[in-house]
């Protein structure tokens, strides 16, 4: 955990494959603007607990870990803003729990409320066939969902942990505008592995060597595993959510997302029915050329409209 600056809580909630350093952008901006701004490894990440069962990174243990460490600083409340699996956590959290957080943003993920069909069904329907390989196939192959492809405990981290370094750096490029891949890499072909898709020797313009070298170094201490679990836990967080099936977040809401985020394309009705699940919704803003990364892309765009947002915040 990281903070900087007093006066009202933000707590920020970084994706994957991230840590804390995610936010780096906006810790000082936040202080300068009369916030307590406290970044933290998601469980599983960096320097937080990283239990061995995949059932332990089930959503409402980080939510219970939200909570946790608001109240650990003192806090009887905090603004929570969150981005990739962050937005989904900082969302649930701030839809379980609304007498702890007073309001939420989310970056990059659409909030969508639990319920509907058993998510394990929903991404092997996004499967399918299609071009494949780094060299653009043509003839259409078999392809599965990077979520699937993530479920078998080990599976994923057999391509990742030989060269975590390279593995992140590609990952970063495949989704940052700058950078971006083609065809899809959140997708493998059969018998593939993700990376096969990813640019080769480029790194985004937002990322420097130094920045690669904090990310890695975490991932290369601990593994990728705990990361990967929050994947393995969708549907346990199915059933365990059946009580805010369907339900909005009324506590006030502020979304940022890139207009080249892939996101955006398979989440679109999600963004579309911001009037009846966010309904406290004071912005949504898709920045011009900007990928998956936002925070970290457009720091400066992210740091005004953040600020902007919590300013209009009742007090």
């Amino acid at each position: 955990m990281v903070e900087q600056g007093s006066g009202p809580l933000v707590l920020l909630l970084h994706g994957f494959p991230e840590s804390w350093y995610a936010w780096r952008h906006q810790m000082a901006a936040l202080a300068s603007a009369g916030y307590r701004a406290v970044a933290i490894d998601v469980r599983g990440y960096g320097r937080s607990s990283k239990p061995e069962a995949v059932e332990a990174y089930r959503m409402l243990d980080l939510i219970a870990d939200n909570v946790a460490v608001v109240e650990g600083l003192g806090e009887r409340s905090a603004v929570v803003v969150g981005h990739d699996w962050g937005a989904t956590i900082a969302a649930m959290s701030t839809l379980t729990r609304p007498d702890v957080f007073r309001a939420v943003g989310l970056l990059g993920v659409p909030y969508t409320p639990p319920g509907g069909p058993r998510p394990s069904e929903i991404f092997a329907r996004m499967g399918g066939t299609g071009a494949d390989g780094p060299d653009h196939d043509p003839h259409p192959r078999p392809q599965e969902f990077y979520i699937s492809y993530f479920q078998q405990p080990g599976r994923a981290e057999a391509e990742m942990e030989p060269d975590v370094r390279g593995w992140l750096a590609g990952f970063y490029a495949a989704l940052s505008a700058d950078t971006m891949a083609a065809p899809d890499p959140h997708f493998t072909g059969a018998g593939g592995t993700l990376r096969e898709r990813f640019p080769v020797g480029v790194l985004p313009s937002w990322l420097g060597e130094r920045d690669l070298d904090v990310f890695a170094g975490e991932f290369e201490r601990t593994g990728m595993t705990g990361a990967l679990n929050r994947y393995r836990n969708m549907d346990r967080d199915w059933a365990d959510l059946a009580d805010w099936a369907g339900r909005p977040i009324t506590r006030p809401s502020l979304f940022i997302g890139g207009e080249r985020d892939a996101s955006l394309t398979w989440l679109a009705d999600a963004v579309k029915a911001f009037p009846e699940t966010l309904p406290g919704l004071l912005g949504s803003h898709i920045l011009d050329g900007c990928g998956h990364f936002v925070q970290q892309e457009r720091p400066e765009e992210t740091n005004r409209i953040l600020l902007d947002w919590l300013a209009s915040l009742p007090a």
